[in-house]
C-alpha cells in the first residue's frame, strides 16, 4: 500500500515537472493564447463555399493517393509482415526485418513525402509513395503481431503433417489472422485520406495545398470549407468500412 503511495507520488510528480517544463502553468501565456484561439475561430466562420468546386477536385485527387498508397502498402507489408514473424521466419531473419521496418517507422509520412518532392518534384505522386512508404512500416508491425497471435498449437500440429511452410502460410495462418488483416487494412485507408490532406503542406498534391495556401493568406473562411469536405469525406469513409467489416468479417 505504501509502495502504491510512493509510486503515484512519484509519478504524479514526474507528470507536474513535465508540464511545468512545456508551459502549462505559464498563466500570462494561456491567457494571451486563448484570446488568440478565439479570435481564429471567430475568423473561420462562416465558410465561403464559393471555392467548393476546386476542392471537390482536390478530394477526390486525396482519395485517389490514399487509396493507392494503402494498396501499394499492403502489397509490401503483407510478405514483410510475414518475414517479422518470430514463429514462422525465425528469430534471425524476424530481427532483421523488424529491424528494417522500424527504420522505416521512425520518418512519418510527412517526411517521407518531402524526399519523395525532392526526387519527383511537386504533385500526387510523391504523396502517394510517401503514404505507401509509412504504410509498409505500419501495416507490417501490425500483420507480424498478428501473425504471431496464431495458436501455436494449430501451427506445430499442422507442421507435423508434413505440410510445406507455403501451404501453412496459405491455408492457416493467412485465414487465423484475416479479421486483423482487413481490419488493419480499413484503418490504414482512413487513416491516409486525413494525412493525405497535410501532404499538400510541402506540395505533394491533394486538398493539403489549398489549406496551406488559405493559411498563408489569412483566408480562413475558405480553410474551414476545405476542413468540413475532408471531415465529410472521412465520416463517409468511415461508415462505408464499417459496414463492410459487418459484412465480411467474422467474429472472433
Amino acid at each position: 500500500m505504501k509502495n502504491g503511495l510512493l509510486h503515484t507520488v512519484i509519478l504524479s510528480g514526474i507528470i507536474l515537472y513535465l508540464a511545468h517544463s512545456i508551459g502549462f502553468f505559464d498563466l500570462d501565456k494561456l491567457a494571451a493564447g486563448s484570446k488568440n484561439l478565439i479570435t481564429f475561430t471567430h475568423d473561420l466562420f462562416p465558410p465561403d463555399f464559393s471555392v467548393t468546386e476546386p476542392l471537390l477536385y482536390s478530394i477526390f485527387e486525396t482519395i485517389q493517393m490514399a487509396l493507392l498508397g494503402t494498396v501499394l502498402g499492403f502489397i509490401a507489408a503483407l510478405p514483410l509482415g510475414l518475414l517479422g514473424a518470430r514463429n514462422i521466419s525465425g528469430i534471425g531473419i524476424s530481427a532483421a526485418a523488424r529491424l528494417i521496418l522500424g527504420g522505416i517507422r521512425t520518418i512519418p509520412a510527412l517526411l517521407w513525402a518531402i524526399i519523395f518532392v525532392v526526387a519527383f518534384g511537386l504533385g500526387p505522386l510523391p504523396g502517394t509513395l510517401g503514404l505507401a512508404i509509412y504504410s509498409v512500416g505500419y501495416l507490417s508491425k501490425l500483420y507480424y503481431e498478428a501473425f504471431e497471435a496464431v495458436y501455436q498449437e494449430v501451427i506445430e500440429a499442422v507442421r507435423a503433417t508434413g505440410i510445406s511452410r507455403l501451404k501453412e502460410i496459405r491455408f492457416v495462418v493467412l485465414p487465423e489472422s484475416m479479421n486483423h488483416i482487413l481490419s488493419q487494412l480499413f484503418f490504414m485507408f482512413e487513416y491516409n485520406v486525413r494525412s493525405s490532406a497535410i501532404l499538400g503542406f510541402v506540395g505533394a498534391g491533394g486538398i493539403g495545398f489549398y489549406m496551406i495556401s488559405y493559411i498563408q493568406l489569412f483566408q480562413y473562411q475558405r480553410l474551414t470549407t476545405a476542413v468540413l469536405l475532408t471531415l465529410a469525406v472521412v465520416l463517409v469513409i468511415d461508415l462505408a468500412s464499417a459496414r463492410i467489416r459487418d459484412r465480411f468479417l467474422t467474429t472472433s
